[in-house]
């Protein structure tokens, strides 16, 4: 990937992160959005450049038009282009459908859908020929659990708009892809479950563990790469075995 242009919405802690350094070690030039959390994004820079790489920190609330062109317009300015663009920026609420809030609902499908189609959007306008577009969805997306139905419809949506860009891409041989993770031992992960509810959940996954951000970002890596290039329309399950 080396000088190749990398754009990671969410990059500045979690899976976001994880794929950003695993893009800059590979050699990729790494914009890192982030959408309040300064340090958290410099830290992220800092591990990059620490690596060898290059990357650059910009602030943009990815679920607005406008933060999502200043975003792309930085990639340009600063690298000269876009090669690679991995949309991360996801939120998640979990509920019974009958006790979902209409804010919750508002809230999933403005920062997880609305997010990825303006990404996706912008993608489609400015990447280069032969360029790699990869979508953090959910395991969500693809099972059926009492509280998830509104978080699992958002992150399908996304899925749903992946297949079709693949197609009306596929010409420039830009390729389009989503990854499904499963639980991930993240931040947000442990805000969500206590710890003997996340070593439950580690149980009944066939790898015998929860997943880390590092597992999720080899997955994109991979996609993202010219290994994958006959790799396009598809929705990668990356659950260890769960889903």
């Amino acid at each position: 990937m080396d000088r190749r242009v990398a754009v990671v919405t969410g990059a500045s802690r979690g899976i976001g992160r994880a794929v950003a350094e695993r893009l800059g070690a590979d050699g990729a030039d790494v914009v890192v959005n982030y959408l309040s959390d300064a340090d958290a994004a410099a830290q992220a820079v800092a591990a990059i450049e620490a690596a060898g790489g290059r990357a650059t920190a910009v602030p943009a609330d990815a679920t607005e038009p406008d933060g999502l062109r200043r975003l792309f317009d930085t990639a340009e300015q600063v690298y000269g282009g876009l090669d690679i663009v991995v949309c991360n920026v996801g939120v998640a609420r979990f509920s019974p459908l009958a006790e979902t809030t209409d804010d919750a609902f508002d809230l999933m499908f403005r920062t997880n859908t609305r997010a990825t189609f303006l990404a996706l959007r912008e993608a489609a306008l400015r990447i280069r020929d032969g360029g790699r577009i990869v979508v953090v969805s959910s395991g969500t997306a693809v099972t059926q659990r009492p509280g998830s139905g509104v978080y699992g419809a958002s992150k399908a949506a996304g899925d749903a708009l992946v297949r079709t860009l693949a197609q009306e891409l596929g010409p420039r041989r830009v390729t389009v892809n989503s990854v499904l993770p499963g639980a991930t031992d993240t931040d947000a992960l442990a805000g969500q479950l206590t710890l003997p509810e996340r070593e439950e959940l580690a149980r009944r996954i066939p790898l015998g563990r929860l997943g880390r951000p590092d597992d999720i970002a080899d997955v994109v890596g991979f996609l993202a790469s010219d290994a994958a290039r006959w790799v396009t329309g598809q929705a990668i399950r990356a659950g260890g075995g769960m889903f």
